[in-house]
């Protein structure tokens, strides 16, 4: 009929395969999955590139706040106000020279 003992380790080979398979797949998982190891370090990474983004974007806000306030009804600073229309419209002093 056959060997029994030859079945037994049939099944024993399966069985270490199959156990040996799903260990790597849970290793690989844990190491290039969605949630794993070099994920982690992307995320991480991505982490410290938005964080320094919203840093630099916060003092953008606050010095645009800062002229906003200066060039507003309440509080106008004329050396501000002057600055603006000569860069944005281009007006000179009739009593200045410009060199281009």
């Amino acid at each position: 009929m056959g060997n029994p003992g030859r079945q037994g380790s049939f099944g024993s080979v399966i069985y270490f395969i199959v156990i040996f398979c799903l260990g790597l797949y849970f290793i690989f998982a844990s190491v290039q999955g969605d949630y794993g190891l070099f994920r982690r370090v992307q995320v991480s990474a991505e982490l410290r590139d938005l964080s320094a983004r919203r840093d630099a974007l916060a003092e953008k806000i606050s010095i645009l706040s800062n002229k906003t306030l200066r060039l507003s009804d309440d509080y106008l600073d004329l050396d501000l106000l002057d600055e603006q229309v000569r860069e944005i419209l281009g007006y000179i002093r009739p009593d200045e020279v410009v060199i281009r």
